[in-house]
């Protein structure tokens, strides 16, 4: 099959709700058969995940309360990218705020589509090493707990159904591939 026989055309869009970090947009669409049908998405700026690793082998966590599923949930560091930021200088500064950490070595592993049904989403993934602690600074209303967990201890916890994150069970699966070896790191 060839690509244009998957392609849906945009004909017109319209934003049906624009807030201050997501935009709800309804398309209409054009479907490689020629019939037409909407499409509704949302528009968000991306973000970050961050693996940081301890000096003793270990991952920092968080654990704190997502308001849309009313829980707490444990995920790895993670944030908003800031309109003409670069990702890796969004890593640096989620790592700083949410564990108070800053790390001598970087390495951008991959990038992930959480939603790709609905919304334009993308997550980069990155890996820090030498990390040193230099005191948090939580943006203004967040609260988290910071924790370490060994990747073994983690993917436990994904397969106990304590990690159902999917940035966090995807970062995992690179870390799970990096540190042994069978991935190389990029560049």
């Amino acid at each position: 099959m060839k690509d244009e026989d998957l392609i849906e055309t945009e004909l017109s869009s319209e934003t049906v709700y624009s807030g201050f970090f997501l935009k709800v947009q309804q398309d209409k669409v054009r479907l490689p058969s020629g019939q037409e049908t909407l499409r509704e998405w949302i528009g968000h700026p991306g973000a970050v995940v961050v693996i940081g690793v301890l000096d003793n082998g270990k991952m920092l966590f968080e654990r704190q309360f997502r308001y849309p599923l009313r829980r707490i949930f444990l995920e790895l560091p993670a944030g908003k990218i800031d309109a003409n930021e670069h990702g890796l200088d969004t890593a640096r500064r989620e790592l700083r705020e949410e564990t108070g950490y800053k790390a001598k070595s970087w390495c951008h592993l991959g990038t992930m589509h959480p939603c790709i049904g609905y919304s334009n989403e993308r997550i980069e993934i990155f890996l820090a090493h030498g990390l040193s602690y230099v005191g948090a600074a939580l943006d203004d209303g967040e609260h988290l707990e910071v924790l370490e967990l060994s990747l073994s201890d983690a993917m436990l916890a994904v397969r106990d159904g304590e990690i159902t994150d999917a940035k966090t069970i995807t970062a995992l699966l690179w870390a799970e591939k990096t540190f042994s070896g069978e991935w190389p790191l990029p560049g």
